[in-house]
């Protein structure tokens, strides 16, 4: 396969849109989030090559990619969306609830108490 096809696994990742820099793609794969083919790596030189399934751990979710082209640019939206299949799975319903809706553990008083009262510790 031609040197041409590969492509640093950050470089990749930044031009597909999944991450905003490449400064946060090095660090997502150093943090060992990222998987090539299910196996996990931890160098952001790492190169890959159309065909790699790419398994992404990011803050809510999990990205599963097939890439199908190594990038040249960080283009637009619909540019970006040719470099890659997703094959991410689709969020269960019990996901849908964020943990936001939980009641809080503490619970807030009617009223704030006055200046005096609060002192100074």
């Amino acid at each position: 396969m031609p040197e041409a096809s590969r492509q640093r696994i950050d470089r990749w990742l930044f031009f597909a849109r999944v991450v905003k820099s490449r400064s946060l793609a090095a660090r997502l794969v150093e943090a060992g989030r990222v998987r090539v083919n299910g196996d996990k790596i931890g160098q952001a030189s790492h190169s890959v090559k159309p065909g790699d399934v790419l398994t992404v751990s990011l803050d809510r979710r999990i990205g599963v990619f097939r890439i199908a082209a190594p990038g040249e640019r960080r283009g637009p939206y619909s540019e970006a969306r040719t470099l890659y299949e997703d094959l991410s799975p689709e969020p269960a319903e019990s996901d849908a609830v964020l943990p936001d809706a939980l009641p809080p553990i503490r619970q807030m008083p009617d009223e704030r108490p006055p200046k005096r009262a609060r002192g100074r510790e």
